[in-house]
């Protein structure tokens, strides 16, 4: 996506601005931002393979070798029970809440919410028919944009004509659509792309372990686009029964100023991440906004009223010189009428 412009207001000095940043905005900082868990878990396998057939997108897919998949219905996830150490702690503190599979082609896919200490999560795996595993972690909130994200794929797989059958084997995979959402430290990215097996949503997630580590090796499952649907369902219905829902936050109501030609408009809004105030400056050909968390509305509303105090010294100065300058301008005037006496 192309990188955004920085966004500047131009707010005029003058004493009604002033006073309501001053007086609105000197609130102890706070905030918050939402959480995500992630803990290990294991396969339940047995020696029996599936036989392998053709799959759609499984070059696609960043997997793991694992042990050999079992017939439908039997090879279902399990929270993680053994381990040892600190790992092992963190694990059994881990619930399963629910579970979906769908069945895709010859692929399988595990729909998890799970819970921990920091809150409710989505696991999603894949599973090939050789037993190539892939698995996404996602908050709840996250799978709630997932899943709208879903819908836009969805639709518009609708509207395209029939796959192309001479795309070569070795000929670049083209991106019929793509997305990207970034959510604290992890991105995904979503790509709706075609090969000679057909259309596929591949959907690619990478985690920041921090300043000058860079990203983990990223996560990869790709999805048959004729599965879309069925999936899209299958994630709604776990969002629906598990979702976590906030209770609406109590908020100020949004006030506007009008200075000359612009009026600013103050709106006090809230997400996942906490509360924000997005501030918004109107004329009749454009309008701009800049958003500020809650937790430096408190720094903000200090610096303007910092530059507040010294834009009325230099005022106070100026009029002072001013009047000096006229005070000795008149005086030489009377001199110069003495003079001529």
């Amino acid at each position: 996506m192309p990188s955004s412009s920085p966004l500047s207001l131009a707010v005029p000095v003058c004493d009604g601005a002033a006073q309501w940043l001053c007086s609105g905005l000197s609130t102890d900082p706070a905030g918050s931002r939402e959480s995500g868990g992630v803990a290990g878990w294991r396969w339940g396998c047995s020696r029996q393979r599936e036989k392998a057939g053709s799959i759609m997108a499984d070059r696609d897919s960043g997997s793991e070798q694992g042990g050999a998949a079992t017939g439908p219905g039997v090879g279902s996830l399990h929270p993680v029970t053994g381990g040892a150490g600190s790992a092992s702690g963190l694990q059994h503190e881990t619930q399963e809440l629910a579970s979906k599979r769908v069945d895709i082609q010859n692929k399988r896919f595990y729909l998890d919410v799970k819970q921990n200490a920091k809150g409710r999560f989505l696991k999603i795996a894949e599973v090939g028919a050789g037993g190539n595993k892939s698995r996404l972690t996602l908050s709840m909130s996250v799978a709630v944009e997932f899943r709208d994200y879903l819908g836009d794929f969805i639709e518009h797989y609708a509207q395209l004509g029939p796959s192309n059958p001479d795309i070569a084997q070795d000929e670049p995979r083209r991106a019929l659509k793509s997305e990207f959402l970034v959510r604290e430290n992890r991105k995904y990215y979503m790509d709706l792309k075609e090969n000679q097996r057909g259309r596929f949503l591949r959907i690619r997630q990478t985690v920041n372990r921090g300043p000058g580590l860079g990203s983990t090796q990223g996560q990869t499952i790709a999805l048959p686009a004729q599965g879309l649907i069925e999936f899209r369902d299958a994630l709604a219905k776990l969002i629906d029964d598990y979702g976590v829902e906030d209770e609406p936050a109590e908020l100020p109501e949004g006030t506007s100023l009008t200075v000359d030609n612009k009026r600013f408009f103050f709106d006090v809004g809230s997400n996942k991440y906490g509360v924000f105030m997005r501030v918004s400056e109107v004329k009749p050909t454009y309008r701009n906004s800049i958003t500020v968390p809650y937790k430096v509305w408190s720094k903000f509303g200090n610096t303007f009223c910092k530059y507040a105090e010294e834009m009325k010294k230099i005022q106070e100065k100026q009029r002072e010189k001013r009047a000096c300058e006229l005070q000795q301008q008149q005086q030489e005037e009377h001199a110069d009428d003495g003079d001529e006496d």
